[in-house]
């Protein structure tokens, strides 16, 4: 079954989620600390489902490793790979606050462990850490109206010899976009952060493996051409295909999918548990006005569209 079949004949949401205007595909235009310093130049990519995020965080593309098997990767080159960041996590929203649990992360300790206070104007979604210590500025990005596909994923695994290849993650699709997680098939063993086992275990080419068997991609299409990949943890996957539309079947308990597929000319399944399910949604950039306020921006709108352009 197709995606859309999917959507189509199984339609579902959530009885609780995140609010409509949270929903989408979401990029940083900024993040400003408390010692006065802003980095508006990162790749910061926010999913967001009714009760899972997916986040992507790369450095520019001639920061970012090429691509390469990982024995042949440099020291340097590996420490660059060590510090992407990319994950799936269950989140919780209560009043204006937005938190995240039971992740399943590239990176082994939690880089952002505080919560979320969220306001949206417009197509412009403010964060606030509640310490302080910093607040991003994320703008929605442009979207036709479309589907809302959220399936967390369980494992990944050899249909004939049940050989487990990944475990955790995701897949999520907003419209003109969608992004993946596929987790490791075993955890790594150690307390240190990542960065620091790769130091420690860099020669090692079976545990390189192991590690780097890990990824977030994000990509842009549609349901119906497919979509491709823009940025990815890992460099090969860029400007491919980032899942295959079919092969999509909905269990008799109505909670799981699972989806049938070849990935290096073996058959393998995915099951997937539903988040949502939701033919048509509206990634609109616009929250509106009240009355007052619309008279007010009437009223001045030639000083105060003077320069206005959508910014995303």
């Amino acid at each position: 079954m197709h995606l859309l079949d999917l959507v189509a004949h199984y339609p579902q949401q959530p009885a609780q989620g995140v609010p409509d205007w949270m929903l989408g595909f979401y990029k940083r235009h900024s993040i400003s600390f408390a010692n006065g310093l802003t980095d508006a130049r990162t790749h910061v990519c926010w999913f967001q489902s009714r009760n899972f995020t997916i986040d992507l965080r790369l450095p520019l593309e001639i920061h970012q490793v090429p691509v390469k098997s990982l024995p042949d990767y440099s020291a340097e080159e590996l420490q660059v790979l060590a510090n992407y960041e990319g994950w799936e996590a269950l989140c919780a929203w209560e009043g204006d606050v937005l938190s995240w649990h039971t992740d399943t992360s590239f990176q082994l300790h939690n880089r952002w462990p505080e919560p979320g206070v969220l306001q949206r104007i417009g197509n412009c979604m403010i964060e606030f850490s509640p310490s302080g210590a910093y607040v991003e500025d994320w703008r929605l990005q442009t979207s036709a109206a479309g589907p809302l596909i959220g399936l967390r994923l369980l494992e990944e695994k050899a249909r004939e010899s049940g050989d487990v290849y990944h475990r955790g993650g995701g897949l999520i699709v907003c419209g003109d976009h969608a992004a993946l997680v596929l987790g490791r098939a075993q955890p790594l063993e150690g307390d240190l952060p990542l960065r620091d086992l790769v130091v420690r275990n860099g020669d090692d080419p079976q545990w390189l493996e192991r590690a780097f068997n890990f990824e977030t991609s994000v990509a842009s299409g549609s349901l119906n051409s497919g979509f491709n990949v823009v940025l990815s943890t890992r460099a090969v996957r860029v400007g491919q295909p980032l899942i295959a539309l079919d092969g999509f079947e909905c269990l008799d308990d109505g909670k799981h999918v699972v989806q049938s597929l070849r990935v290096g000319g073996i058959a393998r399944e995915r099951l997937f548990v539903i988040d949502t399910l939701e033919p048509d949604i509206s990634y609109t950039p616009s929250t509106g006005f009240t009355e007052r306020a619309a008279q007010w921006y009437e009223r001045e709108s030639q000083t105060l569209s003077r320069y206005t352009q959508p910014l995303v």
